[in-house]
């Protein structure tokens, strides 16, 4: 399984996207606000994604052991 760096772009939940701003144990913290269309979707600004639940989009993620 790929886990995502700071930086990464991740896709999840039926194609939302955000930016991973820190990496923890189980799960990454993500910036939503960097979807175009962020503000129309009513979400809060970050969320916390579990590493099974999303796909790096751009960027390049480490092999977890």
């Amino acid at each position: 399984m790929l886990i995502a760096t700071v930086g990464n772009i991740i896709e999840f939940k039926d194609g939302l996207q955000g930016i991973v701003e820190k990496v923890n144990e189980n799960s990454v913290i993500v910036d939503l606000t960097y979807m175009e269309n962020f503000e129309e979707l009513g979400l809060e600004e970050k969320t916390v994604i579990n590493h099974k639940r999303y796909t790096i989009i751009h960027g390049e993620g480490q092999i977890k052991e």
